[in-house]
């Protein structure tokens, strides 16, 4: 028996009783650390999975952040990046002072605070939400089944009068939340161009609105035509407020009921401080004014041309229009090809009562004659894309309005925006400006880092060669090229801000109008382009002279 036993306990491993030994020590005292090779260990330091070293990293405590001012926010990084190089004017104003005035314009629109109260109040006296829906639908939506798309025309017909009185105030109220944003944001985009085109001395204290709606030219010119003092200081455009406006008369035309009823409900609440507001159903002879005191006033149609029957009635209003004695006279409509064709036509018929204006004995003496085109058109002929009957190309323009709930909630849809088209023409009494080519402001921060850089290429390199102490050590002359070309000794002296903003404005009445989006291809961008000359003209510009000119 003790020689079984003993083979029996021969048998067994070496390492059960140390896996034994080492269990019950583990109870009475820790291991001993490890003697690992040396190479070892310092690949488990390098991985940091050392087992002598290894420890639970303390979490970091959170980060506090700097509130800055959201407008100078980029700028102080920008700074900070640069150190001592910083040239605050030359980071700001990257294009060139010409650049800068030729592509002026505002970004999205945002309706005003006042208006948004007053529309949504109009919606919430709605008992009948869905409703709602179903006329903006049927009045608005191309089609009322599926993806139609939205338009913003307002030309519904009706079998009988009793029938368009009943529909008359469900019209207005879907025409005030669907339309009415929508004309006001080209309206809006429209006067501000007409500001920036005519400087700061451009005054505006009566409108005339033929098709006024339910008011959205009025909106638009009470916000766009504020004090000075009121527009230095306001930096919200959602702040701005009905009384602060310089217009101390607005006449409003309009001849359908259910829009002028909504129209006044949405100035209830609203305090028109001094300025008198009045709606017509037509335009009456004593509403005229002697021309010698129209420098003030501007006449106004917008998106009403396309819902007029004829052309004899288009005619009537233009005629209308240029009869008031108003000097500026605006006229907006859809962008599609009836839209731009009515354009067309009171353009042409405006430029024509100016040619006769001048050609009649009987103005001779007054101090303003004839007419000229402000904007789009850099010339007074006839429209390169005006064909009657067969126009394939339009002339239009687009302006971005960020949506407000009401419209998302009417739409039914998630749309945080939408883009407007419109044509529009904005007509001068008096002459064209003689044209001046001063080529002021034409540089700008690229086109002067451009210039550094070619000016640093052109200064020849200098050969280094060893010194010999046996020879005497000369100071050299200074080279004929300096190192550091400064390019403002070479520059002409600039004129003072405001003298060249008044330079480049009247230089724009003859500058190229882009009628198109620029086309970007491998290497060059094509442009197409409405000239002085009254042509249709299409340029390549390569990305190098882009640069430069930059």
């Amino acid at each position: 028996m003790r020689c079984a036993a003993r083979k029996v306990l021969r048998n067994v491993p070496l390492t059960s009783f140390q896996k034994f030994s080492t269990t019950h020590s583990a109870a009475r005292h820790l291991n001993p650390p490890l003697n690992l090779d040396p190479s070892l260990q310092a690949l488990l330091q390098d991985v940091d999975i050392a087992l002598t070293r290894h420890k639970t990293p303390a979490p970091s405590p959170p980060r506090e952040l700097d509130v800055l001012p959201p407008e100078t926010t980029g700028i102080t990084l920008r700074k900070a990046s640069l150190g001592e190089n910083w040239d605050s004017a030359e980071f700001l104003e990257r294009k060139s002072p010409a650049a800068a005035f030729g592509s002026q314009r505002i970004g999205s629109v945002l309706l005003p605070l006042e208006l948004q109260t007053s529309i949504n109040a109009l919606i919430s006296a709605e008992s009948d939400k869905p409703l709602l829906h179903v006329d903006a639908e049927r009045l608005f939506k191309a089609s009322e089944e599926g993806d139609g798309e939205w338009n913003t025309s307002y030309d519904t017909k009706y079998r009988s009068r009793a029938k368009a009185l009943e529909h008359s105030e469900r019209d207005g109220t879907a025409f005030a939340t669907v339309a009415l944003p929508a004309h006001y944001s080209a309206i809006k985009s429209v006067f501000e161009h007409l500001k920036h085109r005519m400087g700061p001395g451009y005054h505006v204290s009566r409108v005339i609105d033929w098709g006024a709606g339910t008011g959205s030219g009025l909106w638009a010119a009470f916000h766009t035509f504020q004090q000075s003092n009121v527009q230095k200081h306001s930096g919200d455009p959602e702040a701005t407020k009905f009384s602060d406006s310089t217009l101390k008369s607005y006449l409003a035309i309009e001849k359908r009921p259910g829009l002028v009823t909504i129209g006044k409900r949405l100035l209830l609440d609203v305090k028109s401080g001094n300025t008198a507001v009045s709606w017509q159903k037509s335009f009456h002879d004593d509403d005229n004014i002697p021309q010698s005191l129209g420098h003030d006033t501007l006449a106004l149609s917008a998106f009403y041309l396309s819902s007029l029957p004829t052309h004899l009635a288009r005619k009537q209003l233009v005629k209308e229009m240029w009869e008031s004695g108003a000097h500026t006279l605006v006229l907006i409509d859809h962008n599609n090809m009836t839209g731009f064709e009515n354009i067309a036509e009171a353009r042409k018929l405006m430029l024509a009562m100016g040619r006769k204006e001048m050609q009649d004995p009987k103005s001779a003496d007054w101090p303003i004659r004839g007419s000229h085109v402000v904007a789009p058109c850099p010339h007074d002929g006839e429209c390169p894309l005006y064909d009657p009957g067969s126009t394939r190309l339009v002339c239009g323009f687009s302006q971005r309005l960020q949506t407000p709930s009401f419209i998302r909630r009417t739409k039914h849809s998630k749309a945080g925006y939408e883009d407007i088209g419109y044509s529009y023409i904005i007509i001068r009494r008096g002459e064209r400006p003689s044209n001046t080519t001063t080529q002021s402001g034409r540089v700008g921060a690229v086109g002067r880092r451009q210039m550094v850089k070619e000016a640093e290429a052109n200064v020849p390199i200098r050969e280094l060669a060893l010194h010999n102490d046996q020879e005497p050590y000369a100071l050299e002359e200074p080279d004929e090229h300096p190192k550091i070309v400064r390019i403002d000794a070479e520059k002409p002296k600039v004129p003072l801000r405001e003298d060249l903003d008044a330079t480049l404005r009247q230089e724009a009445f003859y500058w190229p109008r882009l009628v198109f989006p620029p086309l970007k291809k491998s290497g060059h961008v094509i442009l197409d382009s409405c000239t002085a000359e009254g042509k249709h003209a299409q340029w390549a510009i390569p990305f190098l002279v882009t640069d430069r000119v930059g």
